[in-house]
């Protein structure tokens, strides 16, 4: 078998049934994925270290640990790797957590292949995993940038390092500049669907953006009470935030 194009996404399914694994396997390999598998979130980090995969598929429940566990130190090496979480709990509690731990999208059992796969293109699109068309692709509000194609993010001379979901959340708000954002939009575009009213999620993703963002400048994110969030050039002057 010929080497797999250096371009491909590259793929970790981590779930302890074989049956899933295999099947998930198949339909990504389908897709011209490349794919590895693991039954456990030891052997997981291993291969994560090793292959550097640029998304990962991750079951909540773990023979060794949990799902959350792993994430946080797979994070810690690979930082903005999207994760895909998969697990048979479907309480919107549980997204949220999921979620709210820094994973990207959620999946619950029983699933279709094809909407795992089609949360994967997505988290894919946004890191940059799927590649784009190449163009007139930075945005620029005042003094932050954001490359859409090499998915860089600059505040003046400071990179800013950001998860796959807080790129597109900022991406959506500087294409839209000085203009107030409701959470039911950002939702809509962001995450492609709702949480049953749970707009939390947006609150604590604007929060994790404020601090990366908002932490090397005047306070260019805003709440508007009752109304959303608006990005805009920062004052010249530091001020006070709204909320």
């Amino acid at each position: 078998m010929s080497p797999a194009p250096p371009d491909t996404p590259r793929v970790l399914v981590v779930d302890d049934e074989p049956s899933i694994t295999e099947l998930l396997s198949m339909a990504l390999r389908y897709e011209g994925w490349q794919v590895r598998a693991e039954g456990d979130g030891t052997a997981a980090l291993r291969t994560a270290r090793q292959w550097r995969p640029q998304v990962v598929v991750l079951d909540v429940m773990l023979p060794d640990m949990d799902g959350l566990s792993v994430l946080h130190r797979l994070r810690q090496d690979l930082p903005e790797i999207p994760v895909l979480f998969l697990t048979a709990r479907d309480a919107v509690e549980d997204r949220i957590a999921g979620l709210t731990a820094g994973g990207d999208d959620y999946v619950t059992k029983p699933f279709s292949l094809e909407e795992v796969v089609a949360r994967l293109r997505g988290l894919l699109r946004r890191s940059g995993g799927l590649g784009a068309p190449r163009g007139d692709s930075v945005l620029v509000v005042g003094d932050l940038s954001l490359d859409e194609d090499s998915h860089e993010v600059r505040r003046g001379d400071t990179e800013i390092h950001l998860t796959a979901t807080e790129f597109e959340l900022l991406r959506y708000l500087m294409r839209n500049p000085r203009r107030v954002l409701s959470k039911a939009q950002i939702l809509d575009r962001v995450w492609s669907y709702d949480f049953g009213g749970q707009a939390n999620i947006v609150e604590l993703y604007v929060s994790y953006l404020r601090r990366k963002i908002d932490s090397v400048g005047p306070a260019m994110i805003h709440t508007r009470r009752g109304a959303g969030y608006v990005l805009k050039a920062a004052d010249p002057v530091p001020h006070e935030e709204e909320g």
